[in-house]
């Protein structure tokens, strides 16, 4: 019978690893023991964090270690995860809608220490001191959410402006400077959030489907559901960019809009150039010029395209029944009405199963007065694409998937007499 034998060296690192973990659940043993190989020579201030954990807060140490992007993995130091983890835990021990959250969202959505790919400044005791007071009377989730919103600009001095430094500022280099683009501005916001216990994380679109830019916004959570919210507050789920989203091409990722989670989901998240990686995943025409520029600038000079670490989460579909909803109950005048659209294939395939996802463009005397996406066979079948049109009114309808499924000659619709209406269009004759 032959013998197993294990080198001494190997033995050690078993069995350090194993005493290192003392508190912590096993299911994280395997991610840390790879963070620690990928943290180089700062492995040791990883550990230590590990280790001068309290206990209570060993397991949420562990999550922030183990899911770590590998540009922090080599450079974070034990004191910056140490103070993050205790402010962190002391708005859960001290806010109630903390207190609720279950651990897979308080690790997700308060405790991480960034959002995107912003420098990793220590704000967690700052805003903790900052934002404590304004939701100490606070009894529940809804008002500490706008007791923070309605004045943080004025708490931070900092204001909408193009001409800051940079895109993805931190909040210490957005306070600095006074100024912020949307993505500084709703890191300062969930950062603000989350000081106090409040779930939050950044959403947005690295491209609208108009190609007219793209935009950042931050999210909460509030019984369970994800509301969006802005540093400049109307009210949740509402603002100035809800037509765009609700316009969103729900085949193509380049227009997704995407939360950031902190945990891997399997996709990343695709705001601002963090986007760019879809070009090893897409069609070379789903690709914006713009892009293609940058990337043909960046073969140029022999630099390779970053590799993508922010994880996100596809919210498309969420923000297109957003829109849908608010068109529904918005006021109409008297002489409008709401349009509900199926297209389908042909005129043989008017069921569920005929529906096809198209871009559906209206125009009116030869402008173009709206756009959207129809629903496919998938969705629900009460789920319409809606249009506020004129009542009696001839309109042209232009469709187009991206590839060959498409009509260019159009189709002459008149709306009717009434408020609410159904009208099914077939591609095909």
């Amino acid at each position: 019978m032959k013998r197993l034998i294990i080198p001494l060296s190997i033995l050690i690192i078993l069995s350090s690893c194993s005493s290192e973990y003392s508190g912590i659940p096993e299911y994280y043993h395997s991610l840390l023991d790879s963070a620690l190989v990928k943290a180089g020579d700062n492995a040791a201030e990883l550990q230590m964090a590990l280790d001068e954990s309290p206990k209570d807060q060993k397991e949420g140490m562990a999550f922030i270690i183990s899911y770590m992007p590998e540009r922090d993995l080599t450079s974070l130091k034990a004191d910056f995860l140490l103070e993050n983890a205790e402010y962190a835990y002391k708005a859960r021990e001290e806010f109630p809608w903390c207190r609720e959250l279950p651990d897979s969202v308080f690790f997700n959505e308060v405790l991480p220490y960034a959002n995107t790919s912003e420098d990793r400044d220590p704000w967690r005791k700052d805003f903790y001191e900052r934002f404590k007071p304004y939701v100490a009377d606070c009894d529940n989730l809804v008002d500490a959410i706008f007791a923070i919103n309605k004045p943080i600009k004025d708490e931070v001095g900092v204001e909408y402006n193009t001409k800051r430094s940079r895109v993805d500022a931190s909040p210490k280099q957005s306070m600095a400077e006074g100024m912020a683009t949307c993505t500084g501005l709703s890191i300062l916001l969930t950062d603000a959030f989350r000081s106090v216990g409040i779930a939050s994380r950044l959403a947005g679109t690295g491209m609208w489907t108009k190609m007219n830019g793209n935009h950042t916004w931050s999210e909460v959570l509030v019984d369970g559901e994800w509301m969006f919210t802005e540093y400049y507050p109307y009210t949740l789920n509402r603002s100035w960019f809800v037509a765009d989203a609700g316009r969103a091409d729900p085949q193509n990722p380049i227009h997704w809009i995407y939360a950031v989670s902190y945990k891997p989901t399997g996709i990343y998240y695709g705001a601002g150039m963090q986007a760019m990686h879809l070009v090893n995943h897409v069609d070379e025409d789903m690709i914006p010029e713009m892009w293609k520029g940058r990337l043909a600038r960046m073969k140029e000079m022999g630099r390779e395209l970053p590799k993508p670490y922010v994880h996100g989460v596809n919210v498309t579909q969420k923000y297109i029944d957003i829109y849908r909803q608010s068109i529904g109950n918005s006021e109409l005048a008297e002489d409008e009405c709401i349009c509900n659209f199926v297209v389908y294939k042909n005129s043989k395939s008017v069921n569920s199963q005929g529906r096809v996802s198209v871009l559906v463009e209206v125009f009116k005397d030869g402008e173009k007065v709206d756009f959207g996406y129809s629903p496919s066979r998938t969705d629900d079948n009460n789920n319409f694409l809606k249009f506020r049109l004129k009542k009696n009114t001839p309109y042209q309808l232009y469709f187009s998937d991206g590839s060959k499924l498409e009509r260019t000659d159009g189709v002459t619709l008149i709306t009717g007499s009434e408020s609410d209406q159904e009208h099914k269009v077939s591609l095909e004759e």
